[in-house]
């Protein structure tokens, strides 16, 4: 059985390119088999070659690391609209920093801080984004007072129950941390949203990933929080807008 169809026989959608894809990451036979058992068992491919795309970019990607969705560009350019020349930006639960790169391309000049609850992500990010990359439970995580102009933040939106209804190969081999929003999908949220406004300068924006379903729950959070609450719909996302 050659390579495309021991992919497509693990139920591999797009076989004929990740089997290239494979190929090309190794000229090392050994190397190339444990990677193709690796993928054929589940693991997602970007974890297997080491790197995911996201928006034109090549990041750095450690095994059980969250996989940047493409989804999440949605967040990114409507963040780059009200990043102002020069602007602060905060990334909470920034994973691999895709966002944050993928944002500091869009918006040259911009001050980037993130951070992250999980060593490997941070490790990931702090080669991928630029800026500070902190490690810590969200805003504990920064070292000093900062205001930041736009905050963004891709926290865990699925609630606990329906974790088991992910795909098997993001389920399995991401940390549950990165995915289990809690009871309703909104504690991390929650935290986010209450915590903000003292984080941000007069007029700043809080930008929220959420989903269809939780969308008026959060933007109820964002105007008890005292926050100007709006949402916009691209790429199939919803992006929940909160300005102080």
């Amino acid at each position: 059985m050659d390579l495309v169809q021991r992919l497509r026989a693990a139920g591999c959608v797009l076989a004929e390119d990740e089997a290239a894809l494979l190929l090309a990451s190794t000229d090392d036979p050994e190397q190339l088999e444990e990677r193709i058992r690796r993928r054929v068992g589940g693991e997602p491919l970007e974890q297997v070659l080491g790197w995911a795309a996201f928006m034109g970019l090549r990041l750095h990607l450690e095994p059980g690391v969250f996989v940047p969705r493409h989804r999440s560009e949605a967040l990114v350019r409507e963040a780059a609209a009200l990043v102002p020349p020069g602007g602060a930006v905060l990334d909470l639960c920034c994973g691999t920093g895709a966002l944050g790169a993928a944002l500091a391309a869009l918006v040259p000049g911009l001050r980037h801080v993130a951070a992250d609850l999980d060593p490997a992500a941070v490790r990931c990010a702090r080669r991928n984004a630029p800026g500070e990359v902190h490690e810590g439970d969200l805003f504990d995580a920064l070292p000093h007072p900062l205001r930041f102009d736009v905050i963004i933040a891709n926290a865990p939106y699925v609630p606990s129950a329906a974790v088991a209804l992910l795909p098997a190969e993001f389920r399995d081999h991401e940390r549950r941390a990165a995915l289990d929003g809690g009871d309703d999908g909104l504690d991390l949220q929650r935290r986010v949203i209450a915590e903000a406004p003292a984080w941000l300068v007069p007029g700043g924006a809080l930008l929220v990933e959420t989903s269809a379903e939780q969308e008026p729950a959060t933007l109820a959070l964002m105007a008890s929080a005292g926050l100007a609450a709006g949402s916009r719909h691209l790429f199939e996302t919803t992006v929940a807008i909160g300005r102080a």
